[in-house]
């Protein structure tokens, strides 16, 4: 006997605007059945001395340490750029153009 009756899928259909046959009741009953069953029975299995846990394996950070080095200059990153105008890149002008 499904724990999910068909009034209550028809409600759950209505709620969610969604257009379902007799036929479809039934079928969605028993399926949101095993679906419920489905989550009481992973709730039976979770004990409360296991502490709850955001990955099954432990994560490793893989990223390497920052260390702190000396940039570019300001002559150095100027220095391939095609145009440059008082110790900066040069741009065309976009904003106020007329189209």
């Amino acid at each position: 006997m499904p724990s999910i009756s068909r009034a209550e899928v028809a409600h759950l259909a209505r709620l969610a605007r969604l257009a379902v046959t007799e036929e479809e009741l039934d079928t969605f009953a028993g399926q949101l059945d095993v679906i419920v069953s489905s989550v009481a029975t992973v709730n039976e299995v979770a004990a409360e001395d296991i502490p709850p846990t955001s990955h099954a394996v432990p994560l490793t950070n893989v990223f390497r340490d920052d260390v702190v080095r000396e940039g570019l200059t300001n002559e150095q990153a100027l220095a391939c750029a095609p145009a440059a105008e008082d110790g900066r890149f040069q741009v065309p002008r976009i904003l106020g153009e007329e189209q």
